[in-house]
């Protein structure tokens, strides 16, 4: 019998294989729970589980205000596509029954924003932004928060899109040769079997690492940063040949774009995408950097019965959360609107509204199947193919739904985000749901992100 992967790591098993925690997003739905204190994260079939800014600015990336709050469900706004209410009936199917149901059967709140040639489709909140105390224990209606089209969600895993970008920015520079073997920047990368690990291997998950890396009981962040940079290769595992999600992976990169522009990560995405691209509402630690009135308006719940207690506006991921909210598997928070805006600059070819920000030549690379041939190892979705880009999931049905294509991109994370790009139809998903709020066994996130999917291939040509 398989064992998923989050039960697998609360249950402590992964000392033995040196991976106790990983972002991710699981697929299915799975009781298994992390121990009290325990630095696990989950980690999703697909291998997938700011804080910058004005405080609270509510603008959209065009400076234009951002979309206000209404209220959760209603018709959508005139401007929008005839398809833009079907999108909200579907997701509204997908919440609580009643305002008194205790366990929703997918989430407690969405956001979609749909751009379609650079214009905004569909832009629809529903349901609640935080609707579970801590226990979790349902709040009453006047404790509740409404999902706002400006709340601003944990991106999980949807983070490491961010850090590829971030890091394909060096190799545009010059700083960074994808080809060359990552102790060339990193000499602390010493894990066992890590010598023929190249930068690229990171980004496309075939370096052979493993989910993710033991940080707990550790003195500092310095140590914690250490076990990571130490992990060593999944048994067996060949550096280059499998497909083997890794959380580890991307932190590592992550710490190659802090080796060479000299910035923490959260810096180097404020400095190299988030402040170009005026994306005010996307960052680390939002804590940090939004208003009072916007922490308890905007910010979206995600678990409410870990060992930490109700936690919205600190990152979901253990991991992330001992390294001090600032990884480069997961951390990022940011609305949908921003997130779509970072889909639409991939799909433009590196630029967005005027400013360039990837060359297009480092965009194509990013958006390429670079495993082609290659098998993938992932005992949650057996049928899954290996198919990535630099940092980008490509062509998978199983959230993509009918918009999968050799050239669909995209992520999902274990919160409940998720982007998606077709090329074909100048498309542009970005589907924020709080399933992980206040428990992340109760829903498979899955079948309403197909769903999603299936229901705009119909509609958009």
């Amino acid at each position: 019998m398989l064992v998923a992967r989050r039960t697998l790591l609360g249950a402590g098993l992964a000392a033995a294989t040196s991976a106790i925690a990983g972002c991710g997003d699981s697929g299915s739905p799975d009781p298994g729970v992390a121990g009290p204190g325990d630095a696990v994260t989950a980690t999703d079939a697909a291998g997938n589980r700011v804080g910058f800014g004005a405080a609270g600015n509510a603008t959209s990336p065009s400076g234009s205000p951002s979309a206000t709050a209404s209220p959760s469900g209603t018709a959508a706004p005139a401007g929008q596509a005839r398809y833009a209410q079907d999108v909200t009936t579907l997701l509204r199917r997908h919440l609580p029954a009643t305002p008194q149901t205790v366990q929703h059967k997918g989430f407690p709140g969405a956001v979609a924003v749909v751009l379609v040639d650079g214009k905004t489709t569909v832009h629809t909140a529903v349901g609640e932004a935080l609707r579970y105390g801590a226990g979790p224990k349902l709040l009453a209606a006047g404790q509740r928060v409404e999902m706002r089209p400006d709340s601003v969600f944990d991106l999980a895993s949807v983070t490491k899109v961010y850090t590829a970008i971030l890091l394909l920015q060096q190799v545009d520079k010059g700083r960074v040769d994808l080809g060359a073997q990552v102790r060339g920047y990193l000499p602390a990368f010493t894990g066992a079997g890590t010598e023929r690990v190249t930068v690229e291997m990171l980004l496309t998950h075939t370096s052979g690492l493993p989910v993710g890396a033991k940080v707990t009981g550790l003195s500092d962040n310095a140590a914690r940063w250490n076990a990571v940079l130490t992990t060593g290769l999944v048994s067996g595992a060949v550096p280059g040949n499998t497909f083997r999600y890794s959380s580890v992976g991307l932190m590592v990169a992550g710490k190659i774009v802090e080796k060479v522009t000299g910035q923490r990560l959260d810096q180097a995405l404020k400095s190299g995408l988030t402040g170009p691209l005026g994306l005010r509402d996307t960052g680390f630690n939002p804590n940090t950097w939004l208003s009072g009135s916007a922490k308890a308006g905007r910010l979206v719940a995600t678990d409410a019965r870990s060992s930490r207690g109700l936690l919205r506006g600190t990152v979901h991921d253990d991991v992330a959360n001992h390294l001090g909210g600032v990884a480069g598997h997961a951390g990022i928070f940011a609305t949908a609107t921003d997130l779509a805006a970072i889909g639409q600059m991939l799909l433009d070819g590196g630029t967005y509204q005027g400013k360039r920000v990837l060359s297009a030549a480092t965009v194509r690379r990013m958006l390429t199947n670079q495993n082609s041939g290659k098998p993938a190892v992932d005992p949650e979705r057996p049928n899954r193919t290996a198919a990535h880009g630099l940092g980008v999931v490509l062509n998978q049905s199983w959230f993509m739904g009918r918009l999968a294509s050799a050239r669909t991109f995209g992520h999902t994370g274990f919160a409940g985000p998720s982007l998606l790009v077709d090329p074909g139809r100048r498309l542009v998903l970005a589907l924020l749901t709080n399933r992980a709020h206040p428990n992340w066994s109760w829903a498979n996130p899955d079948p309403v992100r197909a769903a999603v999917g299936d229901l705009l291939a119909k509609e958009v040509n």
